[in-house]
């Protein structure tokens, strides 16, 4: 029996493979320069160019040839007017490829004739070319009287084949050689005057980056977007796709249309190819949004007219109109403009409102837009946090009852116990008797990330910031998103960045009118706007960072919305600060003046570790459910979130957290009573 040995990995193999390493490092880099490199770039455009035109133009010259030979030209012509409902075209296309096959097969019978005839022919043509020459001959030597003279005018035509041929030799080598060449110049002169190549290889100033979206444009478009099924369906359609289109209507600065999708291409997928498919129109990615109608296997598209969505929109009716009004319950505020170049206004009648997106995109422009628009309502009250602070809010100083600017913890802490006195504002309102009408109260938090990330805790040890049901900020917030649009008291909030942490689940759930300004990632799109809004082609993740502020994406049943999409896409007025001032200024005018404070006392709300010791009673130890239970009945509205992690996590900060007895986990009511002494004498 033979033994194998296998032989460990020597340093010599090691040290090889570290050079092919170091190698392929290096020419990653070299690589990634040379890419950098604009005379790189501008090389490899030419060379994309000129091959483009040579693959088009044989393209070009193929195709003439084929049409030229077969009644194609006729076909394609016939299912274009079937396509556009022209029944009178699709006779008369009819009717010339009807002519043109029997020109054709008139052609090929006089071809086949010719053959049979061309021997009779040839043999006709020679022997009367020959009598000609001899009787030429015969007299020219009957004129000079010389009987060699017969045969001269044969001799002639004998000598001018000799040279013909002679000169056919020298000149049909270098022909042959230069033929090939010939010919890729004459397609290369075709595909450079029908600009074959692509648009990002073509010079400057022959680019078509605009240009109009026909149905041949949208459907090649489709065509090209490397979609095996949806190609190989396209070309397989008698109308070469047409009929997957609806027609194309003009839609503000932009046209629209539907696409019905062939069996085995999904939305999805559509949706997946936004940056090809703008290519292939001859546009940028900012300029198609694709959405998805009510209708199966439709793609709904808009298409910017090329530029469109860079110019400005025009200012703010705050701004132009010196009259304007505002009427929380029937109106609706000015916001900006539609993608198509509708006015764009939303209702904020008992809406809680949630605007998030990146930071410096507008977002808290946008926000006070909505305020400075209702400030003209000489009914309605503000409370507003504002956790940036640099001033952003102060023009509302004498509009607002509420008005806090900070962004260090302390000030978080001072607009949490203000989201608190509006939920005691509201539980008053709750309890009051039947058909009192309560003035509106919008409570604005800017900057509500900071107040959600607050590592601060009150003398209770329940933290001001988190997403669990101790959370002070966490608890308010839903306790107004509950009931507060009952009772005319309503949230507005402004964040940035969402994540789970900043911006919890529960919360940003609860806000009826969601609007997202350009966001890092689909996932982020997704909390700010929802799943339905995103899955329905909203796409805040795909604006453009610094160019498309104050774009925002919204989810609203307060806005028009059309027909058949989740969400419609705003570019809303800027209005900068100081004319948000003079705005101000004139809805002070309007409205009774008021004593802008700006620090509540704090509120009182609840007292945990007092509540679990009436919880508990006299009992001695009582299991942590049934604790749970007795909270909820006490005060439903603040306990009712609360789960076993929650109230271990509270009594952990006394050490008075719940242990195990009898197998089962319970709340010690002397280590309470401790707690609550020790808390005292602290």
């Amino acid at each position: 029996m033979s033994v194998t040995l296998l032989k460990a990995p020597t340093s010599d193999t090691n040290t090889q493979d570290t050079q092919q390493e170091r190698r392929r490092a290096r020419f990653r880099t070299v690589a990634r320069a040379a890419l950098a490199d604009d005379r790189v770039r501008t090389v490899g455009r030419l060379a994309v160019r000129h091959a483009s035109y040579m693959a088009g133009g044989s393209r070009v010259v193929a195709r003439r040839a084929w049409e030229s030979r077969t009644a194609s030209r006729y076909e394609r012509m016939i299912r274009a007017a079937e396509a556009a409902g022209l029944l009178d075209e699709v006779k008369e296309w009819e009717q010339r490829g009807h002519q043109f096959r029997a020109a054709r097969h008139k052609r090929r019978m006089d071809l086949l004739q010719l053959a049979l005839n061309a021997p009779k022919a040839v043999a006709s043509a020679t022997v009367g070319a020959g009598g000609v020459l001899l009787m030429l001959g015969i007299l020219l030597a009957w004129a000079n009287h010389d009987v060699h003279d017969v045969l001269t005018p044969i001799e002639t035509v004998v000598d001018l084949v000799r040279w013909g041929a002679f000169i056919a030799g020298v000149v049909w080598d270098p022909l042959l050689l230069a033929a090939p060449w010939l010919a890729l110049a004459a397609v290369w002169a075709i595909g450079q005057q029908r600009h074959t190549a692509p648009q990002w290889a073509l010079p400057a100033q022959v680019r078509d980056l605009g240009g109009p979206v026909t149905p041949s444009v949208v459907v090649t478009a489709f065509r090209d977007l490397g979609i095996a099924a949806l190609r190989k369906s396209i070309e397989a359609m008698g109308d070469v796709g047409a009929a997957m289109l609806s027609p194309i209507v003009i839609a503000g600065c932009g046209v629209e249309l539907d696409v019905t999708l062939p069996t085995g291409v999904s939305t999805e997928e559509i949706q997946g190819r936004r940056r090809k498919l703008a290519e292939n129109l001859n546009r940028h990615e900012h300029e198609v949004f694709i959405t998805i109608p009510e209708a199966a296997r439709t793609v709904r598209l808009w298409v910017a007219d090329s530029g469109a969505l860079d110019e400005p929109i025009g200012a703010s009716p705050l701004v132009t109109d010196p009259d304007v009004r505002a009427d929380y319950k029937a109106g609706r505020a000015p916001w900006g403009q539609s993608l198509r170049g509708d006015a764009v206004a939303l209702s904020l009648y008992q809406r809680m409102l949630l605007i998030t997106g990146l930071s410096n995109q507008g977002k808290t422009a946008s926000l006070r837009s909505l305020a400075l628009w209702l400030a003209f309502d000489p009914a309605v009250k503000f409370w507003i946090g504002d956790l940036k602070g640099v001033g952003d809010w102060r023009m509302f100083e004498g509009l607002a009852e509420v008005l806090i600017e900070g962004p260090t913890d302390e000030h978080a802490c001072a607009v949490t116990e203000m989201v608190e006195a509006a939920v005691k504002e509201m539980e008053a309102r709750l309890q009051a008797p039947a058909g009192t009408v309560h003035a509106p109260l919008v409570v604005i938090v800017d900057e509500a990330q900071v107040a959600f990330m607050n590592p601060l805790k009150d003398d209770n040890k329940l933290p001001y910031g988190g997403k669990k049901a101790t959370s002070r900020y966490f608890m308010a917030c839903r306790r107004l998103h509950n009931q507060g649009r009952a009772v005319n008291v309503t949230l507005w909030q402004g964040t940035q960045d969402p994540t789970d942490e900043n911006l919890p689940k529960l919360v940003r759930e609860g806000a009826h009118t969601r609007a997202s300004l350009v966001v890092g990632t689909e996932s982020q799109a997704k909390m700010a706007l929802g799943d339905k809004a995103v899955d329905g082609g909203a796409a805040p993740h795909l604006l453009r960072q610094g160019l498309d502020k104050g774009t925002v994406v919204v989810a609203s049943d307060g806005i028009d919305i059309p027909a058949g999409e989740a969400s419609i896409t705003v570019r809303t007025y800027f209005v900068d600060t100081d004319p948000a001032k003079e705005i101000a200024e004139r809805a002070k005018q309007a409205r009774n003046s008021v004593a802008t404070v700006h620090q509540l006392e704090t509120v009182k709300d609840v007292d945990p570790l007092a509540d679990i010791l009436a919880a508990l009673g006299t009992a001695p130890r009582m299991r942590t459910q049934e604790v749970l239970q007795r909270l909820a009945g006490r005060n439903p509205g603040y306990y009712r979130e609360w789960k076993n992690g929650d109230l271990k996590e509270f009594l952990e900060g006394f050490d008075a957290e719940p242990h195990k007895s009898d197998g089962v986990m319970v709340v010690d009511r002397q280590k309470v009573v401790d707690a609550l002494a020790g808390r005292a004498v602290a």
